[in-house]
């Protein structure tokens, strides 16, 4: 009777027996057809249209695998029943049943493992959904999980937050990828790296590519590594458990795999924000570029009216908040907190203008509630010990149990450990028994140093390099529902959640940080989840839903050229690659930037279609001679982007950053689009011997018809003393212009083809004007010897940067 009852529940045994094994079980869509044997392995992925096989030959593939321990096993038997939509898996070594729901779309399949069967189902770490190997490996879309060559595209998407995009290859579930990259300089990035750039939902392999996903068992606390810290532990947490994991595959001609993305969410009940009323992956305003300005109530009206000048919608403040964790507002720009920002947001609505504010997502200042006067147990802790022995409110010596949460120096940045409700800074740990932490300051950030008993639990609190504590996954869910409530009050409508590593703290890496926005997201009121652009410091699988952009690129280091110029770069074909709008990253317009670098930036934008934030204060436009036509010309750029007036070729020139572009207005809706043929070169006060002459000599080459030469010289040199009086040009040996000039370190000498040529100081403002001949500088097409002389009045580090240009006819441009 027990035998017999043994055979009748083991259906996949008497299938085996029955010739089962010989056939195949498909799912198809319109345009791919999945198959698998009876053991549960892939053995086509084939394009419905050409009949092509894209599964990578000579590679086990698996729908679905279990990890147990160190071990991953693969199913040996499958069964389809085709009545209940049902696919079982048996994982003989294990004695489980995987049983899956698998849903034919006309667009994609889904399938959702629905139970494990059999004793020990808790003990599986992680469910793996493939990897998936294909012979694609023309672009791969690392962090949306779509892979694509010229003829066709294969998708894998998670379809909910608890599936995790790509490989559990750390066991804190954070993106190996982006840990390398954030680490290290953009020279120093391995090739195998720079496809591997952020994310592993899909990967580059010697085949092809592959795809992949995973849902790991969070039912028990682990004690991992995390963010420098080889012990810290991981609670566990309630997300249901890998029942209920979830994904789509699907394939389709490589044009049409957004749309079916798009579709995805909307059928599957996933994020699916609009902006305008457009889905926010496809929206124009996806790429709208905005300004980063300190605006207060009391500037308000002045900043606004910079904003229209440039022609732009969105004002945006760098840094708004007097506190983060409650996210109060800084009381001197804003004193009645969130109403004055709603009353900002009123203001700025009836002009046109949108407002935002940065974030640093579960980030908390130490002058935060949620620090001070009584610390928040949800404080993110990296472990507990207990106390050995009592500690009265003067003790700066803590004996504990366990030391090895405690002396983790790495990441260990305001030394701070919770006891009761105090907080206490301590210096070192002693490397003996009994284990003491020494130097204790009590009463830490405003707290009371109190008497605590031995066995007391005592936390060491996880921190950040940016001198702020953060939260564990309750109280950042809290900071993120907080968040969304300072929208829902005063209507703001652009955020960017900086920061979002902080909520690997939570122990669960990207699941941690899709789990904050998507808390944020959800608490939104609707109507605004169809009005407000975010972006992030670091993406994810699922979070790409969410998201309307990502804006990398940091001013910080150098002017427009020269800042990150790479790594933006790399970030556009990043772009590409993942179906995701173009965006530029940060500029900083100072007083001292003049209008070609602004120029240089906008030529870039209209050519990948990216947005950008220009950083600027109100005093620094002010001392910026050139502030009106810099806006102007922002103006004439961004409403020829905005309104795709650039054709792809146009584009395709626009994106090389050694071509220089001017833009001039022509019409309604019409505008000149100008090529310039620059040179840089220096010109030094070289020491020579007596009587040798210390000009330059430049090979100029004007591609162009005949025309006015233009130029720009900069000084520089040792100190604010006259560097030269005189600036000599000799055109073709022949044709010599003198012009008497006094020039200080910083200033700049330009002349833009016409009568006079101009003096500025650092700031652009004019300092004189001296009249000239345009006719001396002219010169036909070809090529040209210029030399350059001056007569330097300093005997220190004296130099000339100077730049020739010449600029072609021009060609009308316009929207389609």
């Amino acid at each position: 009777m027990n035998y017999l009852k043994s055979i009748l529940s083991l259906p996949f045994i008497l299938l085996l027996l029955s010739g089962y094994a010989d056939q195949t079980i498909q799912f198809k869509t319109e345009n791919l057809v999945i198959t698998l044997n009876t053991q549960g392995q892939l053995m086509a992925l084939e394009d419905v249209g050409s009949g092509k096989n894209y599964l990578a030959p000579n590679q086990e593939t698996y729908l679905l695998s279990l990890k147990k321990g160190e071990t991953i096993y693969q199913p040996t038997v499958a069964q389809w029943d085709g009545s209940t939509e049902t696919l079982r898996l048996n994982f003989k070594p294990l004695a489980l049943d995987a049983r899956m729901k698998v849903a034919q779309k006309s667009g994609y399949v889904t399938f959702e493992l629905q139970a494990l069967e059999g004793n020990g189902k808790e003990d599986i770490d992680l469910v793996l959904w493939g990897p998936f190997s294909t012979t694609i490996g023309q672009t791969v879309g690392e962090t949306v999980g779509v892979v694509r060559d010229n003829d066709y595209a294969i998708g894998i998407q998670a379809l909910n937050i608890k599936t995790l995009g790509g490989y559990p290859t750390q066991a804190d579930d954070t993106d190996p990828a982006y840990d390398i990259f954030a680490s290290t300089s953009l020279v120093d990035i391995p090739d195998s790296l720079k496809v591997l750039y952020r994310g592993q939902t899909a990967m580059h392999t010697p085949e092809g590519s592959k795809l992949q996903a995973y849902c790991r068992n969070r039912n028990t606390t682990r004690t991992i590594s995390v963010w420098n810290h080889e012990y810290y532990t991981a609670p566990a947490y309630d997300d249901g458990g890998i029942t209920g994991t979830k994904i789509a595959l699907f394939g389709c001609p490589p044009a049409q795999a957004l749309e079916v993305i798009g579709n995805i969410e909307l059928a599957e009940g996933l994020p699916h924000p609009v902006i305008d009323g457009e889905w926010g992956k496809t929206a124009t305003a996806a790429t709208a570029s905005y300004l980063i300005m300190p605006f207060s109530e009391d500037n308000l009206d002045e900043s606004i009216k910079i904003v229209k000048q440039a022609g732009l919608r969105y004002l945006y403040h760098g840094g708004p908040f007097e506190t983060w964790g409650h996210f109060e507002l800084q009381k001197a720009s804003f004193p009645d907190n969130w109403e004055s920002m709603r009353r900002c947001v009123e203001s700025a609505e009836k002009e046109g203008v949108r407002l935002g504010v940065h974030t640093l997502s579960n980030f908390i200042t130490t002058n935060d509630p949620y620090v001070t006067p009584i610390p928040d147990p949800r404080l993110a802790k990296v472990g507990e010990s207990k106390l050995i022995k009592n500690i009265s409110p003067t003790d700066t010596q803590i004996t504990i149990e366990d030391p090895k949460f405690f002396n983790q120096m790495k990441n260990n940045n305001l030394h701070t450990v919770l006891v009761g409700d105090e907080l206490v800074r301590y210096g070192t740990v002693s490397e003996t028994q009994p284990y003491t932490l020494l130097n204790c300051a009590r009463g830490a950030f405003g707290t009371k140093a109190t008497t605590h008993e031995a066995g007391s639990a005592i936390a060491k609190l996880m921190d950040h390099g940016y001198k702020t504590f953060l939260g564990n996954t309750e109280l950042s869910m809290e900071m993120a529902r907080t968040l969304a409530d300072l929208f829902n009050t005063t209507g703001l409508r652009q955020i960017s959640f900086d920061g979002l590593e902080g909520n690997w703290a939570s122990g669960m890496g990207q699941f941690g940080r899709q789990l904050f926005v998507q808390q944020w997201y959800d608490h939104l009121k609707p109507e605004l989840k169809g009005k407000v652009i975010n972006d992030a410091s670091n993406p994810g699988h699922f979070f790409w839903h969410i998201y309307t952009r990502m804006n990398w690129g940091e001013p910080w280091y150098a002017g427009f050229r020269e800042s990150q110029t790479q790594y933006r770069i790399l970030n556009q074909d990043y772009f590409r690659r993942n179906l995701m709008p173009s965006m530029l990253g940060w500029f900083n317009l100072t007083a001292s930037i003049g209008l070609e670098d602004v120029e240089w930036m906008l030529a870039r934008a209209a050519g990948f279609n990216a947005g950008f934030a220009l950083n600027v204060s109100l005093d620094a436009l002010r001392e910026n001679g050139l502030s009106n036509e810099i806006l102007a010309t922002i103006q004439q750029w961004e409403t020829a982007r905005m309104s795709r007036a650039f054709t792809p070729a146009q584009q395709q020139q626009l994106q090389n950053i050694h071509h220089e572009f001017h833009i001039e207005k022509a019409g309604d809706k019409q505008w000149k689009l100008f090529q310039v043929n620059n040179l840089m070169v220096t010109h030094e006060n070289k020491q020579k011997q007596p009587g040798e002459p210390v000009f330059s000599t430049i090979d100029f080459q004007n591609p162009y018809q005949e025309q006015v030469l233009q130029w720009q010289i900069t000084a520089s040199g040792d100190g604010e003393q006259a560097q030269l009086s005189k600036v000599i040009f000799e055109i073709d040996h022949y044709k010599t212009v003198e012009i008497p000039v006094t020039l200080q370190a910083g200033y700049h000498f330009k002349y833009e083809g016409k009568q006079e040529v101009t003096v500025y100081d650092p700031n652009w403002k004019v300092i004189q004007k001296i009249t000239v001949n345009p006719a001396d500088f002219l010169i036909a097409q070809g090529d040209h010897t210029i030399i350059l002389d001056s007569n330097f009045s300093t005997t220190g580090k004296a130099s000339l940067k100077v730049e020739f240009k010449t600029i072609d006819k021009g060609e009308i441009i316009s929207p389609e």
